[in-house]
């Protein structure tokens, strides 16, 4: 085993454990929840070594790194995740290698993510990103926040033009634990309120069920407030190197 696959298994093993005990401490089965491990920075190489050791969601959130990564491990069985905010003039890229992508936050997207999928005559997966810092529009909803994604009052509407449209599938929702306003720093609060928007989400479409949630940092209120995926980058592949 090199060097390298060695620091992976030992890192991933170590947040295995963590999200074993989260599951205990919350009362749930180990397998309702699933690891993606978030590559960003890391070459094809990290992402094949972690294929090795039976990592079978990977993401990314920057198209540039992404697409020639992907092509990279084309050969391998994994998923990509798309995570990033995604601009529409890299749609036709990211289709080209995504099956799901868990940015989508506005209408303009969707159309440009459908009218792609259906010309890749490909499924492509949406979850729509959240945020729960957003300050809302003049029209009094679906204000963005700094890290992307609709406020909550945006939800239904955009849920609605992404179950309309030909070649996606709404799978559910993701957020990013917010820095500013009323949730920053009260990251179990925020996914306790993700879960609740979930809740109200299934009642109109509910195989809409996916809710990611939680990174190295705060993988524990995820699961403990019932995330169905976990987003892990840092705890598993090192302290990221600096861009710039």
């Amino acid at each position: 085993m090199t060097d390298r696959k060695a620091q992976l298994a030992g890192n991933l093993a170590k947040v295995e454990e963590r999200i074993a005990a989260a599951c205990v401490a919350a009362g749930r089965k180990r397998e309702e929840v699933t690891l993606i491990v978030v590559t960003k920075t890391y070459p094809a190489d990290d992402v094949r070594i972690l294929s090795e050791l039976g990592v079978r969601h990977v993401a990314e959130n920057r198209d540039q790194d992404a697409a020639p990564k992907a092509a990279a491990c084309s050969d391998l069985s994994l998923s990509w995740h798309f995570v990033g905010q995604l601009q529409t003039n890299k749609v036709r890229s990211v289709v080209g290698y995504a099956d799901v992508v868990q940015s989508v936050d506005r209408a303009r997207l969707v159309t440009a993510l459908s009218k792609e999928a259906v010309r890749r005559e490909r499924e492509l997966g949406c979850l729509i990103q959240v945020a729960l810092d957003a300050v809302e529009s003049a029209a009094g909803k679906g204000g963005l926040g700094e890290r992307g994604g609709v406020g909550p009052d945006g939800i239904e509407e955009l849920a609605g033009l992404v179950a309309e449209a030909p070649g996606l599938t709404l799978d559910g929702l993701m957020t990013v634990a917010p820095l500013s306003g009323p949730y920053a720093g009260r990251e179990l609060a925020a996914f306790e309120r993700l879960m609740d928007l979930s809740t109200d989400l299934r009642s109109a479409h509910p195989a809409a069920n996916m809710v990611s949630a939680g990174m190295s940092a705060d993988l524990e209120q995820a699961v403990a407030a019932g995330a169905t995926h976990v987003r892990v980058g840092t705890a598993v592949l090192g302290v990221r190197p600096r861009l710039g």
